[in-house]
């Protein structure tokens, strides 16, 4: 990556500047990575919804109401 340096007086980076190509291939990697955290968020919420499912068919949970249920999300 050619990154170039900003410093300040006493000689400490202060800024950086990426080529805009760089910068728009980390944006877009930045896009994909957000995308698939929220692809397995989902996955493992269903997961937990599925478990409650089958622990309420088992007779070991609860079945919420509706209202209960919209309260919480």
């Amino acid at each position: 990556m050619n990154l170039q340096y900003i410093t300040n007086g006493q000689g400490h980076k202060s800024s950086v500047q990426v080529p805009i190509q760089e910068w728009e291939k980390i944006q877009k990697d930045l896009e994909e990575l957000e995308r698939l955290r929220n692809k397995k968020l989902f996955l493992t919420e269903l997961a937990e919804a599925v478990e409650e499912m089958k622990q309420i068919k088992g007779g070991k949970a609860q079945a919420r109401n509706a209202e209960d249920f919209l309260n919480e999300i």
